[in-house]
């Protein structure tokens, strides 16, 4: 077991993926819930020595006002997701929690997600370096504050839109950009991860957005030896096709074409209704069927905002392939479920995880976290069940003893 508390910081520490972890690290600690959608809790992972939950202090960045007990409290009021009870009972901790959350960056957020921003965020005027330093010194403080040894970044903000312009491949030539917003071409989560680079934290972007994905960000963190993972949290839709696209390829079944309409209502939704931030999720869902198959079907991916489903969400696919003879048919599937109580779980998986593989030395982008995400880092393999038998094969080695770096 890891002998010293581990720090968790939370980029969009206000929204619903947030407050659904909060809830459940407080009803854990308690044992007032199994832990149902851990993957961590399962064998082979028990044998690691993970973090525990009581072990796991959090604070964060967020651009936009409220209470935190408020926001965590619409996860009943609106959605119905999270009862009454568990809310109550985690009271105490959400306030706990609050007074370790610092106003963000709205700095290349985009003007959707700038929108959303209050007084605090809004009012700070800073380029790209002044916000780096600014989310450095919070960080750095919330670890001598807690007298923390080991710190994860994690990115659950709202997707910001592609970048516009086209980054530098090396760290050098970007670095002067910093100091002017008009010609730095990095968004709000890469300017995030650089500040955690600095800070000496491992990072994990659950998002769509740029984050750690520029080759010049992911060199500065072989560099300083950071451990990173992304991007965007495979949690329904997508994690099907991962699923489901293998079992047409095995059995040499054509798919001509592959449709999927999305419709959710929670706080990402409404940012996903700017067709500039809509962009990157379009993308990142879309992209696997072709790697999976060996060739591109027709596809479709929609993605609508329906306010009055709050966190639900509801994807339809239709899925037409051929068969013997020639003859078409169609799959076609409902998929229902509460988009943070699906991705929390997940995201306290990957914390407890990249702190593992920091833990034995690792560093750079951890490909064997790739079944976690849509769009994983130095992994061109979609296939879940092969995505997923790396990390397994991971934490056995990890099990035997055997850590690497790089």
């Amino acid at each position: 077991m890891a002998d010293k508390r581990l720090g968790l910081w939370l980029i969009g520490a206000k929204g619903g993926i947030a407050t659904t972890l909060l809830c459940g690290l407080a009803s854990l600690r308690r044992g007032a819930i199994a832990p149902i959608g851990l993957l961590t809790e399962l064998e082979p992972f028990t044998r690691l020595g993970l973090v525990d939950f009581a072990d796991i202090v959090v604070g964060g960045h967020d651009i936009r006002g409220g209470r935190l007990g408020d926001e965590a409290r619409r996860m009943w009021t609106e959605s119905r997701a999270i009862t009454p009870e568990l809310l109550d009972n985690a009271t105490d901790y959400f306030a706990e929690v609050e007074t370790r959350i610092r106003p963000g960056t709205v700095v290349a957020t985009g003007d959707r997600i700038r929108s959303l921003a209050d007084d605090a965020a809004a009012t700070i005027v800073e380029t790209p370096r002044g916000a780096i330093s600014r989310i450095r010194a919070d960080i750095e403080a919330f670890a001598a504050a807690e007298r923390l040894d080991r710190l994860v970044v994690v990115n659950i903000a709202s997707t910001e839109p592609p970048p516009s312009r086209p980054i530098p491949a090396d760290f050098a030539e970007l670095d002067p950009l910093l100091d002017d917003a008009a010609q730095c071409p990095l968004p709000a989560s890469s300017l995030y991860f650089i500040a955690a680079v600095e800070a000496g934290a491992s990072y994990v972007n659950f998002t769509p957005s740029a984050g750690s994905t520029p080759a010049c960000l992911q060199q500065l963190a072989i560099e300083r030896q950071i451990a990173h993972a992304g991007c965007d949290g495979k949690t329904g839709e997508t994690l099907l096709k991962s699923v489901l696209a293998p079992m047409f390829a095995a059995r040499n079944l054509e798919v001509m074409s592959w449709v999927g309409h999305n419709i959710f209502g929670n706080m990402d939704g409404k940012v996903l209704d700017d067709p500039r931030n809509k962009a990157a999720k379009v993308r990142s869902k879309d992209h696997l069927l072709a790697s999976i198959l060996g060739y591109p079907p027709q596809t479709h991916v929609s993605i609508e905002y329906i306010q009055s489903l709050g966190d639900w969400k509801t994807a339809w696919d239709h899925i037409h392939f051929r068969g013997f003879l020639g003859t078409p048919m169609t799959l076609q599937f409902t998929w229902q479920g509460c988009d943070s109580i699906l991705a929390a779980p997940l995201v306290l998986d990957l914390v407890r995880l990249i702190d593992r593989a920091r833990r034995a030395g690792e560093y750079g982008g951890l490909a064997w976290l790739a079944c976690f995400f849509k769009s994983p880092i130095g992994v061109s393999e979609q296939d879940f069940s092969r995505q997923f038998q790396l990390l397994e094969d991971w934490a056995r080695g990890q099990s035997a003893g055997a850590g690497h770096g790089g």
